[in-house]
């Protein structure tokens, strides 16, 4: 059995392309774009909720503000590509109420936000909640998936819930700390989390076979 240092340092031997569009690996990092993204990317793939954020921006609705002030059936068309828009648009419009309504700015939410407070908000849960606190706020905030699990499933682990699953990825790195500063002398613990996730999506895109990871190319 493995611990999730040594993943962390089979992935990063594998050269995953994680920082190809981002420094943290999600576009935009640091954005409310990410926000944003992080609930449209609920129950469909990453290229549709691209184009969905495509039209978004050409309507200058990626901010608070944008948000906030395109009419509510435009808003539905123009996140139609991520599917379950109607259900989206009246979440993502709320979200971003109570976002203003609290922080007034993004820059403040940044700053200010908490777990909690996210995880109260109708259609957020554990792994948006973790993603918006990681790649848009950038805390320290460990995002696991449907991948993480089916690459952990692969490796003999099994976990009842989220919670138990993040533990075991956050347990090994720090157990290991001195370790994981070889590998990443220079970024912050966030950003190690951010690029952990990320190498788990990228590595599972390429050899994830149905249900089961193909675990070769990690020579574990």
């Amino acid at each position: 059995m493995v611990n999730s240092y040594e993943l962390l340092e089979a992935l990063f031997r594998l050269e995953l392309p994680v920082r190809e569009r981002d420094p943290w690996w999600w576009p935009n990092s640091g954005s409310y774009e990410v926000v944003i993204g992080a609930l449209l990317t609920q129950n469909t793939r990453w290229q549709k909720v691209e184009e969905a954020l495509k039209n978004l921006g050409s309507l200058g609705a990626l901010t608070i503000e944008g948000v906030a002030q395109i009419d509510e059936e435009l808003l539905r068309e123009a996140i139609k590509p991520a599917g379950f828009y109607n259900t989206k648009a009246g979440r993502l419009k709320l979200l971003n109420q109570a976002i203003g309504d609290k922080f007034g700015d993004f820059e403040t939410f940044q700053a200010e936000v908490d777990r909690g407070w996210l995880l109260r908000k109708k259609g957020i849960g554990e792994e948006s909640a973790d993603a918006i606190l990681n790649y848009a706020c950038y805390r320290e905030a460990m995002v696991v998936d449907s991948y993480t699990a089916a690459l952990l499933r692969s490796l003999g682990y099994e976990f009842e819930d989220y919670r138990g699953l993040q533990a075991w990825m956050i347990e090994g790195l720090k157990d290991n700390d001195i370790k994981v500063r070889r590998l990443f002398p220079t970024e912050p613990k966030a950003q190690i989390y951010a690029l952990f996730h990320g190498m788990v999506v990228e590595y599972c895109k390429r050899f994830k076979r149905g249900k089961t990871v193909d675990l070769s190319a990690l020579e574990l």
